[in-house]
């Protein structure tokens, strides 16, 4: 039986699209992959609960028959000595039976057979930096979203407007987290020194498991002791000494001997008696400081608005129509436009892209995905600033991407074709993926962007490739004004004036997604090769 386990367990391995390695939490697409690993390490578990339940029938089995033999024929002493078949019958139980149900293999062999299954996915699971993005993910849908960890803990996406919650988003199926994935993401805050995260999430920590009895279950990493351990000193980093104390001695209840733990109820202690509670908690909560995201308010605030500002629409100069832009190709089938501002020129185009082109685009871009990138003087590399995959796109001009191409050249009247347009860029947002404000052309010299050496990018065709529930909003930050994701739709703006120089009222955020997979597709269309498209101005101030 047990090698016919070990067999079926290790045949059941199928193979799936590897995805790179601390990487997974960047893209939705990889969460995706990641649902059919473990789908496949239930049927192992579920093949591994089956045999040990057979085991377990066979111990049961023994121990039924051994203690009945004790209950009806052993009632004495004399009489089972006295019977040889008995005696004979003991002395082979004692000897071997005993010794085979005690130092049987099989319970190993299950467990090896389900081990070296689950080794076999290994290269297809989250790594240590998954985990701690996904929790930073989460810390940016709360701070960005307004969201209060306690709503989150029972599923629910709710902030306090007005002093009374209200739900942003309710899903239908609610997901509740447990006092170990509280403790989790705490942690990651608190080895980073983000005490204003840390707190927050390990006071749930610490609340859902007083609520166990502070029972441990196998599966998790940490346990009541290990939150409150972390949340005592949390709260000390924050100057709250007299709680960080109060949870200290609580700790010492379950761990009495603990000699560091006693150390520092020493150390409380004695601050309580020279410093005053009060100057010590002066600082209280704030959230850390963003090195890179210097119009965070204004970011967030459109960012939570999910949609254009109300005063925002009410300027009389925007407009929506049907547009041809003097196309013949576009006369029997006009696009729906719809001009979301004037200054910077953003426009809204309706129904862009088909259902069937939009897969298509996805699926040509799931095999060359990979983390997205930013400038940093002449290279480009990673950022936390900007979680999500991206891959580049080109094709003939009877492909999706180049029949794309055409349809945007004909929309906005300019030369897209390589190298006066960079290739299509196809983004994929991961976990409260998203892109704080930047610019779109370059603002240096040694910018990558100037590798085509066809000058700097003049205008951006960004296409939803996709919907979301929640979030993802683009966020024009100085322009005020947010668009929200509309699928199969395209945004359209200049980022640059016609005397050459950058528009500042261009800096825009992707907002974080909060429910949804977002995927956009990117066209930049650079200055040069649209000498003859888009003239320049006699006014050099324009």
């Amino acid at each position: 039986m047990i090698s016919t386990a070990r067999v079926y367990l290790c045949c059941c391995v199928l193979s799936v699209v590897h995805v790179s390695v601390g990487e997974m939490y960047t893209s939705l697409l990889n969460i995706k992959q990641a649902i059919s690993v473990e789908r496949k390490l239930i049927d192992y578990l579920k093949t591994y609960i089956d045999y040990e339940l057979e085991r377990l029938e066979d111990v049961k089995r023994f121990y039924s028959r051994v203690s009945n033999l004790h209950t009806e024929l052993y009632k004495g002493p004399s009489a089972a000595m006295a019977n040889p078949l008995a005696a004979f019958t003991l002395i082979k139980r004692l000897h071997s039976e005993w010794l085979n149900v005690v130092y049987s293999n099989e319970a190993l062999e299950n467990i090896q057979a389900l081990r070296s299954s689950y080794e076999e996915e290994e290269a297809d699971l989250p790594q240590l930096e998954d985990l701690q993005g996904a929790a930073k993910g989460l810390m940016r849908l709360q701070d960005v979203y307004a969201l209060q960890v306690a709503s989150l803990v029972r599923g629910r996406f709710q902030r306090i407007t007005d002093g009374v919650p209200v739900d942003i988003y309710r899903p239908a199926v609610p997901v509740l987290l447990s006092g170990d994935d509280c403790y989790l993401v705490g942690k990651v805050a608190y080895e980073q020194g983000d005490y204003y995260h840390s707190v927050q999430w390990l006071e749930e920590s610490v609340r859902l498991f007083r609520g166990t009895g502070g029972e441990w279950s196998p599966e998790n990493a940490g346990t009541l002791e290990d939150a409150l351990d972390h949340l005592a000193f949390s709260h000390f980093k924050t100057g709250n000494v007299s709680y960080a104390l109060s949870l200290s001695q609580e700790l010492l209840h379950h761990d009495p001997m603990n000699g560091r733990v006693l150390k520092n109820v020493e150390k409380y202690e004695k601050l309580l008696v020279t410093s005053p509670p009060r100057s010590l908690s002066r600082g209280g909560l704030r959230r850390p400081s963003s090195k890179y995201l210097r119009t965070r308010d204004t970011y967030e605030r459109l960012c939570q608005t999910q949609g254009a500002q109300l005063m925002h629409y009410k300027n009389p100069g925007l407009f929506c129509d049907f547009f041809t832009n003097g196309n013949l190709g576009l006369l029997l089938q006009p696009v729906r436009r719809e001009v979301l501002s004037l200054q910077p020129f953003v426009v809204l185009f309706h129904d862009f892209i088909t259902d069937m082109e939009a897969e298509d685009i996805k699926g040509l871009a799931q095999l060359g995905l990979r983390r997205s990138v930013v400038a940093s003087g002449e290279k480009q590399e990673t950022a936390e600033y900007r979680i999500s995959k991206s891959a580049w796109l080109k094709g003939p001009a009877q492909s999706t991407v180049g029949k794309l191409d055409q349809r945007i050249s004909m929309l906005t009247g300019l030369n897209v074709n390589h190298p006066y347009g960079e290739y299509l860029q196809v983004v994929n947002y991961g976990i409260g993926g998203h892109y704080e404000p930047h610019f779109d052309h370059a603002t240096s010299p040694s910018s990558p962007v100037f590798k085509l050496k066809t000058g700097n990018r003049l205008a951006t065709f960004m296409i939803y490739l996709s919907s979301v529930e929640a979030g993802g909003s683009t966020a024009f930050i100085y322009a005020n004004f947010s668009v929200p994701v509309v699928e199969k739709a395209a945004v359209f703006w200049w980022n640059l004036h016609k005397n050459g120089k950058g528009d500042e009222d261009t800096l825009h955020a992707g907002c974080p997604v909060l429910i949804g997979d977002k995927w956009v597709a990117n066209k930049w269309i650079h200055e040069y090769g649209q000498e003859f498209q888009h003239r320049c101005s006699l006014n050099p101030e324009e």
